[in-house]
């Protein structure tokens, strides 16, 4: 399939043989131009970093957007899947790319419960290149003797209690105001050794749930 058509009568067409969602309504080939840019502005990124991130080039991104032409169905879900979108929300009519900005303490996202508790900021947002986390460890609270180890980077910053934080061979007790970083790869353990509640707010990437 090529990179680009020349009217948004042939996007309906391709999706339809790509077995679209029938209802998905498609506008005009300056709607796709124009949506995309707004799903862009709004994720605060550069036509560059698009094009980088949906392996098409500069230009592409350049010239759907100018709505000099319009993209295959195969270029639009490699743009929409770096926001996370599918194409029948793209296309929906209520289509709104704007993304929620603050979260009240209900509306978190709690991911984990028991002796530690894992509440989830910005859950809503679709495409998150990063995880943000209010963590809660009760006394005693412990990730677990098997230690964690994932792909990715985490950082975190201790604002009530203490921490017993084990990563790789080294160990450190840090208490309020303290902060780590390392690369989620070595294996790390979280222990709660104190009295009170321990609460961190840390952030790590790529999202790990």
């Amino acid at each position: 399939m090529g990179l680009f058509l020349s009217n948004s009568g042939r996007i309906l067409l391709n999706m339809l043989s790509e077995k679209a969602s029938a209802s998905v309504h498609v506008g005009e080939s300056n709607e796709v131009g124009a949506r995309i840019r707004r799903l862009r502005t709004a994720h605060g990124m550069s036509q560059r970093e698009l094009a980088k991130q949906a392996s098409v080039t500069n230009g592409a991104i350049s010239m759907i957007e100018q709505d000099r032409v319009s993209p295959s169905i195969a270029s639009l879900k490699k743009i929409l899947t770096v926001f996370g979108l599918s194409l029948a929300d793209f296309f929906a009519e209520e289509f709104e790319p704007d993304r929620e900005i603050f979260f009240r303490a209900h509306e978190m996202n709690r991911i984990s419960d028991g002796t530690v508790v894992l509440r989830q900021i910005g859950g809503t947002v679709t495409g998150r290149k990063m995880q943000v986390l209010h963590e809660t460890y009760v006394p005693g609270g412990d990730t677990g003797p098997t230690m964690l180890r994932h792909d990715g980077e985490e950082a975190g910053v201790i604002v009530r209690g203490e921490i017993e934080l084990t990563v790789g061979n080294q160990c450190e007790v840090l208490g309020p105001g303290d902060g780590y970083y390392f690369s989620s790869q070595l294996p790390h353990r979280f222990r709660n050794i104190g009295k009170i509640d321990c609460e961190i707010v840390s952030s790590c990437t790529p999202p790990t749930f």
